[in-house]
């Protein structure tokens, strides 16, 4: 069978028709062009930036509600009286918890955000806030900001959320904000304070000398030398307490940092050493809350328990039942202590030198509450119960480092990092009371 019998006859293929297209006109094409130089008055409603779910919302709904009369307290500026008004305390917390949450550590990031993110612009609601008043408070505030933290753990109570039957404590090192190569021995420091005030000297002298440079500039200069001397001075104040910690035979060799004198060189998670601060944390092992914060320069978490423990009462109006800590915190003293007060610890129990001998037996000179910590330790019930420390206070500090910029700091001293770091628990305690809400 061919194709004739299957289609019929296929008919010719016809020529193409000529083509209709009108024939272009000479010159150059017309073209729109960009003008980037325009002035544009484009209309922003500040509101509609945002969707109605978005997190920034919620952490404003919440800070909103909250008592910042202590943030209030400091602003010179009042009604009846001259003076430029001071930003809204209620928009510098929403920007700094707001930004914690999205892992931004840096006023100056935050300041360059505030161009481009709608976040940053809605919290702002066309107020302007520089990088100089966002690094100011977050450092300048910290009584304010501990009672932020309590209140927002009345909060959590109030929603059930703190429960306090069981409670976890596990230490975080954030590095510091200072080089290995900055901490220097006591004929260092001393040589370094006689140049730090040769320096004050000599810009002293230059500024008074000096025509043609500016006013600014010579006081930044005078500043500068300034800074650099009380930093030195510091370190000369802080060398004592480092050789105290040190055994007596390498009391010679304390070191402190001219750049961070209150900072310590630390034994990080990785087994290096670098310097860094010791970040406390104690978590609701229920529900996950941070119920108590607080920050040490010591290298080790020994002696820590029972502050802490003070800090979760001070905050919460009472000690939690049972407390979760690893080997670090099992020190005999603190351990009694604690049990004085009506808590019972759940540690590991050292390791015994003599094999066959029951760790869990209570040993000769055994005060009551280390007998009844060793005897619990062993029972399988106290085995099952600690399980649970590493599963809420570690993925705390894992969460804490990764999500809420607190694997390094950027600012000096032990008081601006205790904020940094009441900021990142504050952040994170907030984030689980919207997540509930």
């Amino acid at each position: 069978m061919n194709q004739n019998d299957l289609f019929g006859a296929v008919p010719e293929a016809s020529a193409p028709a000529p083509s209709t297209r009108p024939e272009l006109p000479g010159g150059p094409p017309r073209l729109l062009l960009p003008d980037r130089h325009q002035i544009r008055f484009t209309p922003i409603d500040l509101e509609s930036l945002l969707p109605p779910d978005h997190p920034a919302r919620a952490i404003w709904a919440v800070v909103e509600k909250m008592n910042l009369s202590k943030f209030e307290a400091t602003i010179a500026a009042r009604e009846g009286h001259a003076g430029r008004p001071g930003i809204d305390p209620r928009i510098l917390v929403a920007l700094w918890v707001y930004a914690t949450s999205q892992g931004v550590g840096s006023a100056r990031e935050m300041e360059r955000l505030q161009k481009m993110h709608h976040a940053y612009q809605w919290i702002c609601g066309g107020v302007h806030v520089n990088h100089h008043t966002l690094s100011d408070f977050r450092v300048d505030h910290k009584e304010a900001l501990d009672d932020l933290f309590t209140q927002i753990l009345g909060v959590l109570t109030h929603q059930g959320l703190v429960d306090l039957t069981r409670v976890a404590q596990d230490g975080m090192k954030v590095r510091a904000s200072a080089g290995a190569a900055s901490f220097r021995r006591e004929k260092s420091l001393k040589r370094c304070l006689e140049e730090a005030r040769q320096q004050v000297e000599e810009v002293a002298r230059e500024a008074q000398g000096a025509e043609d440079v500016s006013a600014r500039r010579q006081a930044a200069q005078e500043r500068a030398a300034k800074e650099r001397l009380e930093r030195v001075e510091r370190a000369l104040a802080e060398l004592p307490k480092v050789r105290e910690a040190k055994k007596e035979e390498e009391k010679d060799k304390a070191r402190v940092s001219t750049t961070d004198p209150e900072a310590r060189v630390m034994k990080m998670g990785d087994g290096g050493f670098r310097p860094a601060y010791n970040a406390q944390f104690a978590t609701d092992t229920k529900t996950r809350v941070i119920v108590g914060v607080d920050v040490t320069n010591a290298g080790n978490d020994q002696g820590q328990m029972p502050p802490m423990l003070q800090n979760v009462k001070d905050r919460n109006g009472q000690l939690p039942a049972e407390y979760l800590v690893d080997g670090g915190f099992a020190k005999k003293e603190n351990i009694e202590k604690v049990a004085q007060e009506g808590v019972q610890v759940y540690a590991p129990v050292q390791k015994p030198r003599k094999e066959g001998t029951d760790p869990h037996q209570p040993k000769p000179g055994d005060s009551p509450g280390v007998a009844d910590w060793r005897q619990r330790m062993g029972t399988p019930e106290a085995k099952e119960i600690y399980k649970e420390r590493a599963a809420t206070a570690e993925t705390t500090n894992a969460d804490l480092r990764c999500k809420r910029a607190l694997d390094h700091l950027l600012v000096r001293g032990l008081p601006k990092v205790k904020c940094v770091v009441l900021w990142a628990a504050l952040t994170y305690n907030i984030l689980k009371l919207i997540a509930v809400a």
